[in-house]
């Protein structure tokens, strides 16, 4: 019903910065969310971020003001600035509709490596 395709993950050196980009297709219903989780390897996954239609971005609580979360219409951006060695995970982005019925779907991933 919806796919999602992810870009911009890569190798980083501590300190740069790193953009995240998500793109929707398929059946968009107007108002949604789209956002961004991380997982590393041995962790549970958690949010980064995600913005709803019209709305302002929220974050989750392992952000530290690093994260930005904007949005398009059908597409989803996550900047990550001064990145960090602990920032290594896989991303995944995800759209949610928050509507009985309609599941949350999920990208397959973008790898995002931090070393010297």
């Amino acid at each position: 019903q919806v796919q999602l395709v992810e870009s911009g993950g890569g190798l980083v050196q501590p300190g740069g910065s790193l953009r995240l980009s998500c793109t929707a297709s398929g059946s968009i219903y107007g108002v949604n969310d789209m956002g961004w989780y991380r997982q590393a390897p041995g962790r549970e996954r958690e949010l980064v971020g995600f913005q709803r239609t019209s709305m302002a971005p929220e974050y989750g609580p392992s952000a530290e003001g690093r994260f930005s979360v904007s949005r398009e219409k059908k597409a989803a951006f996550l900047q990550i600035e001064n990145v960090k060695p602990e920032d290594t995970a896989v991303y995944y982005c995800y759209y949610d509709q928050r509507m009985k019925g309609i599941p949350r779907y999920w990208g397959q991933g973008t790898q995002v490596t931090v070393s010297s």
